[in-house]
């Protein structure tokens, strides 16, 4: 059982008796379900990950004047709960972990993750909202919610970023790969910079898995779970997925770089080679989906330049007028 199925089941066997039976004029006001952090909350918890943070346990989610007037009984009356449920222990948390389950307050909820209770940002805020964050407060499931207010602040996440945030992320993750990936990692390598190597590596995995990401419409998640969760995108996220895993998996031989390294070369590859070569076949794959898609007209084969043209796509001037880099 996954700890989204524990936690509904928990739910509908005993907690939905309890509200109704103990707080039947709020029972209907609580949103109830599973979601923020957590691996559980992914969909992605399993016998490793089950050490902290899980066991039987759900959310219940209130407004402000309601959480002031009976949080207090209402966690009681939670805590009170039988705590072995279908042989799974007491949930086990960690001090650092924070209130993750229980009774939480909707506002204190969205603002402790991305600053704001109502998700009314600004252009320019949208901007600056960390992507996990918005994954977080967007995962998991919603059981019942028949009042309906924390709901509409998640649906109004989930339509994901207004279109012109959308481009100005990818022009700056476009520009990232390029810079990082296709640029400055051969660069050290050469130099035998193993470190910033490794680094700017790193980099390019990072943006384009956001890229990724961001082609499908979908909030990308903190690093833990970003690449298992790019394998279930349907838009590039298995295939380029995979050239991920392999790059990230290949070794580093600084022998490989006492000559220079030419792109689809047919001799045969070492780690280092075969990283340029991975590299490139990544940014031509993000570029002919960004053709593909019409948000870039550029044939250049270096990434950064297919920035450019998404960035000349965006109306808004402020929007328009930020460091390609920046978002």
């Amino acid at each position: 059982m996954t700890g989204l199925e524990l936690a509904k089941a928990y739910y509908e066997t005993y907690g939905k008796r309890m509200l109704s039976e103990e707080f039947p004029r709020y029972a209907d006001r609580i949103a109830v379900g599973l979601a923020g952090e957590g691996s559980e909350c992914f969909g992605f918890d399993d016998a490793i990950s089950r050490d902290h943070d899980f066991g039987p346990s759900f959310c219940m989610w209130l407004t402000k004047e309601d959480y002031q007037v009976i949080a207090p009984e209402l966690r009681r009356a939670y805590q009170a709960l039988p705590k072995d449920f279908y042989g799974y222990p007491p949930r086990k948390e960690e001090p650092f972990g924070g209130e993750r389950v229980g009774v939480l307050c909707i506002d204190d909820f969205y603002r402790r993750q991305i600053g704001r209770a109502d998700a009314e940002f600004s252009m320019t805020g949208w901007v600056y909202v960390p992507e996990s964050r918005l994954a977080t407060v967007t995962n998991g499931e919603v059981f019942v919610d028949k009042l309906g207010q924390f709901s509409a602040i998640r649906e109004k996440l989930l339509a994901f970023y207004p279109n012109d945030v959308r481009l100005k992320k990818m022009a700056a993750r476009a520009a990232v790969m390029g810079q990082a990936g296709q640029y400055n990692y051969a660069r050290c390598m050469r130099r035998g910079e193993t470190v910033a190597a490794q680094h700017a590596l790193s980099e390019f995995i990072l943006n384009t898995i956001s890229m990724v990401f961001l082609l499908n419409k979908r909030y990308k998640p903190y690093y833990k779970w970003m690449h298992r969760a790019m394998l279930t995108l349907p838009v590039l996220g298995e295939e380029v997925g995979s050239l991920i895993k392999e790059l990230a998996e290949n070794g580093v031989n600084l022998d490989a770089w006492d000559c220079e390294i030419i792109p689809n070369a047919p001799q045969a590859l070492n780690s280092a080679d075969r990283n340029v070569l991975l590299i490139e076949q990544i940014c031509r794959l993000v570029a002919d989906e960004l053709r593909r898609e019409g948000l870039s007209s550029e044939t250049n084969s270096f990434i950064t330049h297919h920035g450019i043209s998404i960035m000349s796509r965006i109306r808004d001037p402020q929007i328009r007028a930020m460091h390609l880099m920046e978002g």
